[in-house]
């Protein structure tokens, strides 16, 4: 085996890679779409919609009875954890030591773990827009527009949709987010004490948002940004989350039965996974990153899409 073949298969730099990845997870990602570890690459979950209810199981059982089973059955959906893979090439082994290889290695695994992560990330964000259509328009920019009172109903909409009491988590753009900090009625609710002692906030955060809205939902602010330009052309660089704000059910341990939105199926302890190939030249070995994952949305009545935006 090569040098670049025994550091790859040492426990050392598979650790290291998987720890990268976990680094390098993004915030939005995991908290739109948390991963569901799974024991096989294909297998069954619950879909939730209109018709296709989450209902909890009677678990009481008497004596001499069955009790009641849980699983699934040939209505419910498959995820399909499709393959995924970044390489990276590493010239002139046969003058590095092997301590030299593990550090290329280590160095590797981290950047190809941050390329990993962002294009999962934009993935999850494209993926549950395009699943919640277009959304209703609430010009949170209108002083007349109240974006706690409007959420709120929604907050309430996506509880009664999730049916388990899963926690209900807001995620707001960036463009919403300053229509909302600057809104007036917004403001005003800010105001501490009455009188010439009032006081307000300077600037809002999003933890003063999370303290305002029914039930106290985590909030998180997506930041994301893409490239939309084709390649040759100028730069065309925006928000993938601009004036929308997603609110939707989420357990922060997903299994496959649970009703939250939205999930990333992973095959369980093979994310990130480090190997190496010679390429077709013979030039130098390729050090790879292999893994696989399925984003699905589970319930999509348990997501609401609002925008900043003119009706």
């Amino acid at each position: 085996m090569s040098v670049l073949g025994n550091v790859t298969a040492n426990s050392l730099l598979i650790n290291y890679a998987q720890g990268a990845a976990q680094s390098a997870t993004r915030a939005i990602a995991s908290f739109l779409a948390p991963t569901v570890p799974v024991p096989t690459l294909i297998g069954r979950y619950k879909e939730y919609t209109a018709k296709n209810r989450f209902k909890v199981p009677d678990t009481r059982r008497a004596v001499g009875g069955r009790a009641t089973r849980i699983g699934f059955n040939a209505d419910d959906k498959s995820y399909d954890c499709s393959p995924h893979a970044l390489d990276f090439p590493i010239d002139n082994l046969e003058k590095l030591e092997t301590a030299q290889v593990m550090s290329i290695a280590k160095y590797a695994a981290t950047l190809i773990a941050d390329v990993a992560t962002l294009d999962h990330e934009i993935n999850v964000v494209n993926q549950a827009l395009a699943a919640l259509g277009a959304g209703t328009a609430h010009n949170f920019a209108d002083d007349t527009v109240d974006p706690v009172k409007t959420i709120d109903a929604v907050i309430r909409q996506v509880m009664l949709a999730s049916k388990n009491g899963a926690s209900v988590k807001v995620l707001v753009g960036a463009g919403a987010w300053l229509d909302i900090k600057d809104n007036a009625l917004f403001l005003k609710r800010m105001i501490v004490g009455q009188g010439k002692g009032a006081i307000g906030l300077a600037s809002p955060t999003l933890d003063n948002l999370t303290q305002l809205l029914f039930g106290n939902p985590d909030c998180q602010m997506a930041t994301l940004v893409q490239d939309t330009a084709a390649e040759g052309v100028a730069e065309n660089i925006s928000f993938v989350m601009d004036k929308d704000v997603l609110v939707f059910a989420s357990q922060d341990n997903p299994t496959t039965l649970d009703p939250s939105f939205m999930k990333t199926f992973r095959l369980d302890g093979q994310w990130m996974v480090p190997g190496s190939y010679i390429p077709e030249d013979g030039r130098g070995e390729v050090l790879k990153m292999d893994w696989s994952e399925d984003i699905r949305v589970t319930n999509a009545p348990a997501g609401v899409r609002l925008r900043s935006a003119s009706a």
